[in-house]
């Protein structure tokens, strides 16, 4: 019984203790921080993000789960006191000063739990040694009567107040200021679409960055690739148009060369074209192109694929990739003996798991890992990022390692 009031009553007295001390920080803080927030912006940023602090603290006390917290305050310049004053997130902050107000009697109450039965245990010992010096409810001690009486009600009311008054008090003070503080709906818009907007800044710079990345690759294939077997083609028929009349044999050497390089050239083409939209989605559809390189894979692939319906191209385009991408990276660098894929549609949304029984350790960064398996990750997030969707890797040091993408299709 003691054990269980000590674990319902020390946490509530604590919790307690330290609102009394940052109520009355506040009550001597907020007076003059408000006669500086029209000069020292950061002031008015700070109280905000205390009031989502405090009520984060209530909601885990409570054992609630987390809410969004109160949008940051808005963005001023010195002496912008019109800005200021429109803050809904700094006005919503100012009732923290509601918290000095409570301050006192919950302070009275968490010291009375804490102390009323040490209390009572010194006075009902110590109190013959200096009669009239010690108290007891309220009471001063005179004889073992009175010791007798008084100890052993103040150790009951003190056991009271911990278990009972004082977990009643800090749920009902955390339970206020979380609802004091919880930010309107209005207020909650805003912060969704600020942070909607943060994030599709992010993903939008990720995928140019991409695209830009992806271009250059191309414009290197080109390059060191067809357009040299290009040039080199030229030359030969060059060379065989002039040498035709003096050596044809020679000439018809040339050429069957010029019809290899040609046949090579366009192997090299198709090979990055394929890279930009593999011609196989058009001709099989996802699933078809999904099975084939499932089929290509020289590690044994289970592929499980569900009633995907009507998927935009975009779509289909990123699904194949993290597919033919995740292969790639399972065959180099994973040693699994296993791969299993899902590919389904769930509501609007494409799903698509890639799993190993590899090594695990598969980390996204821009460079490679020590694994080596960094870069073509970072180029699906990005890929993924683009058209809306979300990539989430689980890759523990000895496997498996999971790839688990959403994709919109709306």
């Amino acid at each position: 019984m003691l054990t269980k009031i000590l674990d319902r009553g020390w946490p509530a007295c604590l919790y307690l203790l330290v609102r009394y001390l940052i109520g009355i920080t506040l009550l001597a803080a907020i007076p003059i921080s408000l006669l500086l927030s029209w000069a020292i912006p950061g002031i008015t940023a700070g109280l905000v993000q205390l009031a989502n602090s405090e009520r984060a603290k209530a909601t885990k006390y409570l054992g609630l789960p987390a809410e969004p917290p109160l949008p940051k305050a808005a963005k001023r310049r010195p002496g912008d006191v019109v800005t200021l004053v429109r803050d809904r997130s700094f006005r919503r902050s100012l009732r923290l000063l509601l918290m000095a107000l409570v301050a006192i009697p919950e302070l009275i109450i968490a010291i009375t739990a804490i102390f009323a039965v040490p209390a009572a245990l010194v006075g009902m010992v110590l109190w013959e040694l200096a009669p009239g010096q010690f108290s007891l409810m309220g009471l001063d001690v005179d004889s073992w009567l009175d010791a007798l009486i008084l100890g052993p009600l103040q150790v009951i009311v003190g056991l009271a107040v911990m278990g009972w008054v004082a977990p009643a008090l800090a749920s009902a003070h955390a339970r206020g200021f979380r609802s004091l503080l919880a930010p309107s709906a209005g207020e909650l818009e805003t912060a969704r679409l600020s942070q909607r907007v943060e994030e599709l800044t992010r993903s939008r710079a990720g995928a140019v960055d991409s695209h830009g990345a992806e271009l250059r690759r191309i414009e290197r294939d080109l390059h060191d690739g067809t357009q040299a077997q290009l040039v080199s083609l030229a030359m030969r028929i060059g060379i065989a148009k002039q040498t035709m009349a003096e050596d044809p044999e020679k000439a018809a050497k040339l050429l069957d060369d010029a019809r290899d390089g040609a046949e090579q050239a366009m192997t090299e083409l198709r090979g990055v074209l394929r890279t930009m939209y593999p011609p196989i989605l058009a001709d099989r559809g996802l699933t078809g192109a999904v099975s084939a390189l499932c089929a290509r894979c020289p590690i044994p692939v289970e592929l499980r694929v569900g009633d995907l319906g009507a998927v935009p191209a975009a779509v289909e385009a990123a699904a194949y990739f993290v597919v033919a991408e995740s292969l790639t990276n399972i065959t180099k660098h994973s040693a699994a003996g296993h791969v299993d894929v899902l590919l389904e549609r769930r509501g609007s949304e494409l799903y698509l798991a890639v799993t190993d029984d590899g090594i695990g350790g598969a980390r996204v960064g821009e460079q490679s890992d020590l694994l080596g398996r960094g870069s073509g990750l970072y180029g699906m997030l990005h890929r993924v990022e683009a058209i809306d969707g979300h990539m989430e890797l689980r890759s523990p040091i000895g496997g498996p390692t999971t790839v688990e993408v959403i994709l919109p299709c709306e």
